[in-house]
């Protein structure tokens, strides 16, 4: 299981982080911006995560001899999901870390931009006030890179075990008693 899990896990981590950091670079130059980033970046964790389902299928197709019970599929998808993550989290960490403009200014941009929505949808200055005085808690918190690196975490994580839960019901499949002459396959898929 440990090749299975690492080999997926790495391909959807490089994948989701690859794409993130072309993501950031579409951000910086204007073409991707806060309204459509969400939607992209998730996006972009459905394809990279789709290797769960690959995982899944690959172990329990080479290692089970085609059979998988359900709690195993769920073990196999949340090991991939678990190493995409941290790739994922250490990507935005190390590009946090290593490009100026995001470090100085991503969380300024995005307090404007929740702000300035909240002007056109007509929130009171009351609102406004409560809401700025939210995210400069908010931006505070976000300084330290053990909170960043959770709340980056909890991006990817719950889309990951969204994908692994259907991905593990999909792909289980039971053993078959079947007898062939004196062979038969158990529930497990040893043969007696």
């Amino acid at each position: 299981m440990r090749k299975v899990t690492l080999t997926y896990g790495l391909l959807a981590g490089a994948i989701v982080s690859v794409l993130m950091l072309l993501g950031m670079v579409l951000w910086e130059n204007g073409t991707i911006n806060f309204d459509n980033s969400a939607l992209i970046g998730y996006a972009i964790m459905v394809i990279a995560l789709s290797m769960i389902f690959f995982g899944i299928k690959s172990y329990r197709d080479n290692y089970q001899n085609g059979v998988i019970k359900f709690v195993k599929g769920l073990q196999v998808g949340a090991l991939i999901t678990l190493i995409a993550s941290l790739m994922y989290a250490t990507a935005w960490e190390t590009c946090y870390q290593t490009i100026p403009e995001i470090k100085t200014s991503f969380m300024d941009k995005y307090t404007e931009h929740t702000l300035n929505k909240m002007k056109a949808k007509g929130a009171s200055p009351v609102e406004i006030s409560q809401k700025a005085k939210e995210m400069a808690g908010m931006v505070e918190m976000y300084k330290n890179p053990v909170i960043r690196f959770g709340f980056t975490l909890l991006e990817i994580l719950p889309v990951g075990i969204a994908i692994t839960l259907i991905c593990a019901a999909v792909l289980r499949r039971k053993g078959r008693q079947i007898s062939a002459g004196h062979v038969t396959v158990s529930p497990e898929g040893a043969t007696r």
